[in-house]
């Protein structure tokens, strides 16, 4: 995991995801609609210029894992990032606050990694 979890305001909080993973752009279109969801950037890494990632993230690692920048330029990514995420949400600040107590962090970064792991079998096959 990237970085630390602890957000140091309210400010928005970029989250950079791989709009090519049929999941990940379902998932995030949850989190999108949500009324909470003017609380953060959402970046599509799949077609962000290197620009749009900013410092310290190149395309390749935003699309190996979720990531989010906080308001003061920290890198958070896989659970962690997550649980920022969840922590700005109503009705997922809980799941956010769990996350925080190291074993439930800890099962739920082998979980995350676990679908990263079985993630490409979900990706649509592109002709040649």
């Amino acid at each position: 995991m990237a970085g630390n979890t602890t957000e140091t305001d309210g400010g928005p909080v970029q989250v950079f995801y791989d709009g090519g993973c049929p999941i990940c752009s379902r998932e995030i279109a949850f989190y999108q609609a949500r009324p909470d969801a003017d609380a953060f950037v959402w970046v599509d890494a799949s077609g962000a210029s290197g620009d749009a990632l900013g410092p310290d993230l190149d395309r390749d690692a935003a699309l190996r894992r979720m990531h989010v920048r906080l308001s003061d330029g920290r890198l958070v990514s896989g659970a962690a990032a997550f649980a920022v995420m969840w922590r700005r949400m109503r009705g997922f600040r809980w799941l956010g606050h769990l996350l925080a107590i190291p074993p439930v962090g800890w099962c739920a970064e082998r979980a995350y990694r676990l679908f990263l792991a079985l993630r490409p079998l979900w990706r649509p096959v592109r002709a040649p």
